[in-house]
């Protein structure tokens, strides 16, 4: 059941957290988790019409949204890293992993998930060079001022030394001009959807904002 969720999550990304979620217990499942599972069969069972629309328009340009939620497993209080990709209007890719370190604070919750998005917004730049696109200082949207002053001023030891030296390339990439991090209020922090549960309104409008509608025969 969950191999085949995680296939559709290639399309459906309103399920990416809730899927990912489920899929952590897959080595020792309980009755609650296939409960679980079960719920989000019933949720695309009630919105079979529901995809990704891609409209042709003639906005074309790279960003990013990246998000965490700090310390939201109860077990083992590691964060979940989330982030999306967009060209234009159109998402195109999106991500939702669970962290695999504890994290101290929120600047450092928040810091890994931006370096992993810088990962896959230095991927697309490179394969959209092949068609004669060249994206310099792609925005990358998080809601997090600490992260983005850590990318801007790398004296600041006392807050970034527990911070892995791995994830520091996103300074790097920030200095050499092909990202730059952009505080966005977390009400429009789209990444939100792909790292805890949110409540059905919030939900929807996540949704929705992502780019997602019914289809229209």
């Amino acid at each position: 059941m969950i191999g085949s969720l995680m296939y559709l999550t290639a399309s459906r990304p309103d399920i990416m957290y809730s899927v990912c979620l489920c899929a952590r217990y897959q080595a020792d499942p309980k009755e609650s988790h296939e409960v679980a599972v079960k719920r989000i069969f019933r949720y695309l069972k009630g919105k079979p019409d529901l995809g990704l629309m891609y409209p042709k328009d003639e906005d074309f340009y790279l960003t990013a949204y990246t998000d965490s939620d700090f310390g939201g497993d109860n077990w083992d209080r590691k964060s979940t890293s989330g982030g999306c990709q967009y060209l234009g209007n159109k998402l195109v890719s999106w991500q939702c992993k669970k962290q695999t370190n504890v994290s101290i604070s929120t600047a450092e919750a928040e810091y890994i998930p931006a370096s992993q998005c810088c990962s896959q917004v230095l991927w697309i730049q490179n394969q959209m060079l092949d068609f004669g696109f060249n994206f310099l200082k792609t925005p990358i949207k998080i809601d997090n001022k600490a992260a983005i002053f850590i990318t801007k001023n790398p004296v600041q030891h006392s807050k970034t030394k527990h911070i892995e030296i791995r994830y520091h390339f996103l300074r790097d990439n920030s200095e050499k001009g092909l990202i730059e991090l952009k505080y966005i209020n977390t009400e429009f922090q789209l990444a939100d959807l792909f790292t805890k549960a949110l409540d059905p309104k919030r939900f929807e409008f996540l949704v929705k904002s992502l780019g997602m509608m019914k289809y229209e025969n």
